[in-house]
């Protein structure tokens, strides 16, 4: 099985990058690939510039990518509350190439954050959109508090109970 995995950030620090690396190699046998957003920057997304210069090599890479997956695994940053502007710009000009940008792939849904709720905005209103955008979410999970709770340079969680969740989570994952 083939994991794709990435976070929703172009930070080259991506707290959420390193949540989805994690939870990737969690999966048992798998070739896991790890995607940087900062591989697919592309200028802001716009109409206008869509008609100057039609559709996007990277976004074309990134579909792509999303393509040859069996599984993806997904952390979003939470930006105020919503999508990093790295994220939608990438999936806006995707879109405009395919709608089902995720292409009916299984999915993983996380998010995490400095704070308590643990990107708990963002991973609510993607698992209310993608599905409409080829998404097949098979489980969320959120991760608060992740200076607390993970362990960067041992790239695991910490907290026993939060991780024997997601372990439990993508278990159910694999089975269904």
């Amino acid at each position: 099985m083939k994991i794709v995995a990435f976070g929703g950030s172009n930070s080259t620090q991506s707290i959420n990058k390193h949540l989805a690396t994690y939870a990737a190699g969690l999966f048992e046998n798998a070739e896991v690939e790890v995607l940087d957003l900062n591989d697919f920057a592309m200028p802001l997304f716009s109409v206008d510039l869509e008609k100057e210069i039609g559709q996007h090599e990277l976004a074309k890479a990134f579909l792509n990518k999303i393509k040859s997956a069996d599984f993806l695994v997904v952390s979003l940053a939470e930006n105020n509350a919503n999508y990093s502007a790295a994220f939608k710009n990438v999936f806006d000009w995707s879109s405009r190439i395919m709608k089902e940008v995720f292409q009916q792939k299984p999915m993983l849904l996380m998010a995490t954050s400095p704070g308590a709720r643990g990107g708990a905005s963002v991973l609510e209103i993607a698992n209310n959109a993608l599905p409409r955008y080829g998404a097949q979410i098979k489980a969320t999970f959120s991760l608060p508090a992740f200076n607390a709770n993970f362990d960067l340079e041992k790239n695991q969680i910490t907290n026993t109970e939060l991780d024997k969740e997601l372990k439990d989570i993508i278990k159910s994952c694999i089975n269904s």
